[in-house]
């Protein structure tokens, strides 16, 4: 069986250690604090101390990668003489995407003996950082190029991606809510509860009064999927911006309700969507039947 490459984008939001252990290679994203160039290394500490920054008034701004960098990275990649399959955000989230297209285009030519594929994901951070877990777990086990290519397609929807944020003025920072509606939610101490749809885009589903509110808000709505599901196994990533108290809340919460759930990761929240949406972010993702964001 041919081998190949499962290859992802540092949006995945995946540890550093988990992708060095795994062999897969990923692209970097970029950053900006001040007047400081990063690169999205995928560290934890790299991320706490983004968040540590933030917490202080640091504002950071990202960039999209270009053509020439995906190519660069793709080049690489194919010059092992390898099949590759790559995975970054949704199509509808990233402003890198058509640039992505576009080199995948130019080195499927140049490389016209082997194959590069692209999947629109439709998932964001952990979310894709979980399909991109599932696919290497069958990749490590014996699956073929064109098999995991299938396990993901059928299953990339069934991904379910809930989040909620603490400071609306991320939000409002990044177009996602006017200025009127920031102040008024501020005041009110409104938090919205995010779900990521099959067409891939991030929906505010509800506006919950405080905190914890939008916490029992997500925490149903898994409940309820796991309710749908023989949940036996069912692996859990929680990925959170500053705020491991309340992802293990959410944990015990889940576990407390569905004893019989399998592995519940807790880790940082990877910078570009920390970003948008600021320290206090909290996000969950899991394998359910398909998406909903009740």
């Amino acid at each position: 069986m041919a081998d190949y490459i499962i290859a992802t984008s540092s949006t995945s939001d995946l540890p550093r250690t988990w992708l060095d252990a795994h062999q897969v290679p990923f692209i970097a994203y970029s950053y900006t604090v001040g007047d400081k160039v990063y690169e999205d290394d995928c560290r934890e500490e790299s991320r706490a101390a983004v968040y540590a920054g933030m917490r202080k008034g640091d504002l950071l701004k990202t960039s999209m990668i270009n053509a020439f960098v995906y190519h660069e990275f793709f080049e690489k990649l194919m010059q092992t003489g390898k099949n590759v399959i790559f995975l970054d955000m949704s199509e509808k989230m990233s402003a890198s995407f058509q640039n992505c297209a576009e080199a995948a285009r130019r080195i499927r030519e140049e490389f016209p003996g082997q194959q590069l594929y692209v999947m629109d994901t439709r998932c964001i951070s952990g979310g894709l950082g979980l399909l991109v877990d599932e696919m290497v777990r069958r990749k490590e086990a014996g699956a073929s190029f064109d098999e995991v290519i299938a396990w993901g397609e059928a299953h990339k929807l069934k991904i379910a991606h809930r989040f909620t944020v603490d400071d609306l003025k991320y939000l409002k920072m990044g177009g996602r809510v006017s200025n009127s509606a920031a102040l008024i939610g501020q005041l009110l101490q409104i938090k919205p509860v995010l779900y990521v749809p099959d067409r891939g885009t991030l929906d505010v589903v509800k506006k919950a009064r405080g905190r914890k509110a939008a916490l029992k808000a997500i925490r149903d709505g898994i409940l309820s999927d796991l309710s749908k599901i023989d949940p036996t196994g069912t692996e859990f990533h929680i990925l959170h911006a500053d705020c491991l108290a309340d992802a293990e809340w959410v944990r015990d919460e889940v576990k407390a309700a569905y004893p019989q759930v399998g592995r519940i990761t807790i880790t940082q929240l990877g910078v570009v969507i920390g970003a948008h949406c600021g320290p206090g972010l909290l996000t969950v993702f899991y394998l359910c039947s398909g998406r909903n964001p009740e």
